[in-house]
């Protein structure tokens, strides 16, 4: 009797912390993603390729436009606009990373296509 009782609060114990474990992660990969000096990542589509680009979000400047709203308006006003190509790489820690890769230039052209880009990693500043 004693045993089945343990082993229902045992496993009631278990399922609790990793609901919580699970509810942590979610919050900080929330309250990441919102910090003041965040990198926002876009995704630059051409007829040729595509990558993907990171702008601090203090340059997208405020509003009620959506960010890619403000990115493209910010390509089209300052172009050539310069930002960083990220890439997915491995940190000290041997832990995956969206870090920046290198600088690069983007020009105002009609082909382009830019959309937000979402990931679960998380983003390094340059």
């Amino acid at each position: 009797m004693f045993r089945s009782i343990l082993r229902r609060h045992a496993a009631a114990g278990l399922y609790i912390a990793s609901v919580v474990a699970a509810l942590l992660s979610a919050a900080s990969l929330v309250t990441h993603a919102q910090e003041p000096g965040a990198v926002r990542l876009f995704k630059v589509v051409s007829p040729r390729d595509d990558i993907v680009v990171g702008i601090e979000a203090a340059q997208l400047g405020t509003g009620s436009t959506p960010e890619v709203q403000r990115f493209a308006a910010l390509l089209a006003d300052k172009s050539p606009l310069t930002v960083w190509q990220y890439a997915s790489q491995k940190d000290a820690g041997g832990a995956l990373v969206q870090a920046p890769l290198r600088r690069i230039a983007l020009f105002k052209n009609e082909l382009l296509r830019v959309e937000p880009y979402a990931t679960p990693l998380p983003i390094k500043a340059p």
